[in-house]
């Protein structure tokens, strides 16, 4: 079974990849496309590399990272109560 998180191009299946997050039903996963984009290639180098990705498979992965990074900054009076 597919899950879902709103990002219509990335999935999770529980039998593949261990269940991570992977673009669209493939095993190439979020974590790999951030690691490749921090190691220096390019969203263009990505796609040559994997051609059955589209430019678009990278820009949602890394809108997911950031989504999944999105820090909420709480007031001290917030914490007391």
């Amino acid at each position: 079974m597919t899950k879902t998180t709103g990002f219509e191009r990335i999935t999770f299946q529980s039998n593949v990849m261990g269940g991570r997050a992977c673009l669209r039903d493939t095993r190439v996963t979020v974590s790999l496309i951030l690691n490749l984009i921090a190691n220096g290639m390019t969203a263009q180098d990505i796609v040559a590399t994997y051609p059955y990705l589209e430019n678009e498979d990278v820009t949602e992965a890394l809108r997911y990272a950031a989504w999944l990074a999105e820090e909420n900054v709480y007031g001290l009076e917030s914490l007391a109560a």
